[in-house]
């Protein structure tokens, strides 16, 4: 109630925030670029402030939440993991690709481990809970510190390829772990991760993923070019062209058993291979292929769109632009999520504790096993150790986690589980947003010179 006895709806008061939000973004854009802050490190105070633990304009409580959270998260992830195949633009023969598959697989393989032991002796977690906790905090999310990211589709640095296509990898394979440790919190939906039939149920899910994406995205990407180049149809729309790549990857993966986050990276990973493969018909270097740059420069689109050499290229930057431009908003949304989360549950020490651990010890330790004989020089091995960023791909298996009612052993009570849980991973994730947020830019600062020495 507003002075002189005047209500004030609660929708106006929403849209004064959203926009005002959004304005301020677009007006320090540039000074953020110029300054160690990420746009993340903005959204997360911006979101706690929000939150019951200051204005309480806003209370989200996760567990009640847990379905819409879950939905919106997948969706920013999917998001996410198909832009990164899309930037992802080196053949499978090149030997750079060993650096993603070491970290997306064996430092993940590490990780969960070490999460676990950590869980069951520092934290006293049931088994079950501790598994689970390091499946929510093995993926990576390079996504939300952009100076680690690759510039663009042909750097070949050794550091930004392997950090993006880590956090395309590890993002679907950590789905497992997950499962198996909400089968043992007695989920009746996870059981199939527990039986005789769990490593196949496993093999079958990533190759139907890996295999299943790359076959539609490398079908659609062929099937537009091709419309393009012999019939001048299915001309503009590439923003539609990608999301629907996105929607019909996930969901037929997922139809037939296979992880469908996988699925969408090895989407978005096929249709730049399809760039690749027609430079490589016409005798053009991919490298020297159209970038984003060229396609605005273009006085005449449509000749672009259908031109024998540069129809497939169009086609991947202008769904690339588009999805980076809604990969800033699912930024902005689950950062600012985080913020509000956090504010309702509180911060956890346990959670400040694990970390450190994380970052300090289980990190870099995951690293330097996974990239034992790797062709990569000491500063960059510990720069690939630093930055295994924590972001929407943990906050997404939280609230999917949280969907469910878990069990756990006489000892524990269950009660207090999931929220002890659910403030350690929200912590983790927080400071992994402060500091990687802080570091990113002077770090990267500091390789680029040293590069160029």
């Amino acid at each position: 109630m507003a002075q002189g006895g005047i209500a004030i709806d609660q929708t106006i008061i929403w849209y004064l925030i959203v926009g005002t939000l959004l304005l301020s973004m677009g007006l320090m854009a540039s000074l953020l670029d110029r300054l160690p802050i990420s746009p993340a490190m903005f959204y997360l105070p911006v979101g706690y402030i929000l939150g019951p633990a200051v204005s309480g304009l806003i209370n989200v409580a996760p567990a009640q939440h847990a379905e819409l959270l879950t939905t919106l998260a997948k969706l920013a992830l999917l998001l996410s993991l198909f832009t990164v195949g899309l930037k992802l633009r080196l053949p499978f023969r090149d030997h750079i690709w060993r650096l993603p598959l070491r970290l997306g697989v064996l430092a993940m393989l590490v990780t969960i481990p070490l999460v676990t032991l950590a869980g069951l002796f520092l934290f006293e977690l049931p088994l079950g809970a501790a598994i689970l906790l390091g499946g929510i905090l093995a993926p990576t999310d390079p996504v939300l510190a952009s100076d680690v990211q690759i510039k663009h589709v042909s750097d070949r640095d050794r550091t930004r390829y392997s950090l993006t296509g880590e956090g395309g990898l590890n993002d679907g394979t950590a789905f497992p772990f997950v499962m198996l440790g909400l089968s043992l919190l007695g989920v009746p939906t996870a059981t199939s991760y527990m039986n005789d039939y769990a490593m196949l149920h496993i093999v079958w899910g990533v190759v139907a993923g890996l295999v299943g994406g790359w076959f539609l995205g490398w079908l659609l990407g062929r099937l537009v070019v091709g419309l393009r180049r012999r019939f001048r149809l299915a001309l503009g729309m590439e923003e539609f062209l990608g999301i629907g790549l996105i929607a019909l990857a996930y969901g037929a993966t997922e139809l037939i058993h296979g992880i469908g986050f996988l699925a969408v990276f090895a989407a978005g990973l096929a249709m730049r291979r399809i760039e690749s493969t027609n430079s490589g018909q016409q005798g053009i270097d991919p490298d020297q292929s159209p970038t984003v740059a060229h396609i605005h420069q273009a006085s005449d689109k449509e000749e672009v769109a259908i031109h024998p050499a540069k129809a497939s290229a169009y086609m991947t930057e202008t769904v690339l632009g588009f999805n980076m431009q809604l990969e800033q908003f699912a930024e902005f949304l689950m950062v600012t999520l985080t913020g509000i989360l956090l504010s309702h549950i509180g911060f956890s020490m346990a959670g400040a504790l694990l970390a450190l651990l994380l970052f300090f010890v289980i990190r870099p330790l995951s690293v330097a096993l996974a990239l034992t004989g790797a062709d990569v020089t000491p500063l960059q091995r510990r720069l690939m150790a630093w930055f295994g960023i924590k972001g929407i791909g943990s906050l997404y298996y939280l609230m999917f986690a949280l969907q469910y009612h878990w069990i756990a052993p006489e000892g524990f009570r269950s009660a207090s589980l999931a929220p002890h849980i659910s403030s350690m991973v929200l912590t983790v994730v927080a400071m992994s947003i402060v500091m990687h947020g802080i570091s990113s830019t002077p770090l990267m600062e500091m390789y680029q010179r040293r590069r160029r020495r």
